[in-house]
């Protein structure tokens, strides 16, 4: 016997580490952004400063994501500031060498088998989600349990009215 490891990781992880959908968005935020601070996440997404904070630290320790050292920033390196340099007050992050390559290896067959280990049918309620004004109307394109609209609302995708969250909107355009 090898002694390695032969079982076959899941569908989101990263060795052995379950991604959330947030750390996701954390990852595909640092690559549309360049570099970018936690209070400009939870800006953006609209989720509570602990959650992105914690996914941050996740991603530290992870490797996939690291401080961004100097004490100034370009936007040439951070694209969604408006100044053309900026002095920091935050922490900033960046994808690690190790990040970018994960985030590039994300594509349609990884986000499918990804989604669909979430809940059940999982590609095709996102999708149907992302093409619809709400959970509803969603609801009318593909079947959706309770459990998988619990799910939904657990992950931040939809508000309990079963309308989606501005996380869902910017994860759902970031992935695309």
């Amino acid at each position: 016997m090898s002694g390695g490891n032969t079982r076959k990781e899941r569908p989101g992880s990263y060795r052995g580490f379950e991604l959330l959908p947030v750390h996701l968005y954390v990852l595909v935020h640092l690559k549309k952004a360049g570099v970018d601070y936690a209070k400009m996440m939870v800006k953006v997404s609209g989720l509570p400063l602990e959650l992105i904070e914690d996914a941050v630290n996740d991603l530290l320790e992870l490797g996939l994501i690291e401080r961004d050292s100097g004490s100034a920033i370009k936007r040439s390196k951070a694209r969604f500031k408006k100044a053309f340099e900026v002095h920091k007050h935050h922490t900033y992050y960046r994808l690690s060498r190790e990040g970018e390559l994960f985030v590039r290896s994300i594509d349609e067959r990884w986000l499918k088998r990804y989604f669909n280990a979430l809940f059940p049918d999982g590609w095709g309620v996102v999708n149907a989600l992302a093409e619809s004004r709400d959970v509803r109307e969603a609801g009318r394109k593909v079947q959706i349990e309770e459990e998988t609209l619990e799910e939904l609302r657990i992950l931040r995708f939809v508000t309990e009215k079963g309308r989606k969250t501005e996380f869902f909107r910017r994860l759902w355009e970031f992935l695309k």
